[in-house]
């Protein structure tokens, strides 16, 4: 059963990880696209380059969810993830607080902890790929 609750945990986060990243390059799934991932990203203070910065933050999350859903180099999927969740706190949401209902890093922090928590156990005996 420990597998399966590893392979859950997995899909559910690193897909969801693989659709925040193809939001950001593709504008799909009501995303804002690279254009408008990269002007939000230089009005909130990351200059030059938004957009360069806009292609790195989507493909470490489209990257990372993909490694890490797949149980492939899980370790490199959850450093992907876990340097954007940083990222996320120290740009956006660590001047709130904690708590996610005051804008603050709850929510990232949690997802730090999973997916190192994850990296840690092992992805599981449900994988895509093996891996040694």
């Amino acid at each position: 059963m420990a597998d399966l609750g590893l392979l859950i945990i997995r899909l559910v986060v690193g897909l969801t990880f693989i659709g925040h990243g193809a939001q950001k390059l593709f504008g799909w799934f009501g995303g804002p696209g690279l254009t408008n991932t990269g002007q939000w990203l230089e009005s909130i203070g990351i200059k030059p380059g938004g957009k360069i910065w806009a292609i790195c933050a989507g493909l470490f999350e489209l990257v990372g969810g993909f490694f890490f859903a797949a149980g492939f180099l899980t370790w490199i999927g959850a450093g992907l993830i876990s340097i954007i969740m940083i990222d996320a706190i120290f740009t956006v949401h660590g001047k709130n607080g904690y708590w996610a209902q005051e804008g603050g890093f709850e929510y990232n922090f949690v997802l730090i902890a999973i997916v190192i928590g994850v990296a840690l156990i092992g992805p599981g005996q449900y994988v895509l790929f093996y891996t040694l």
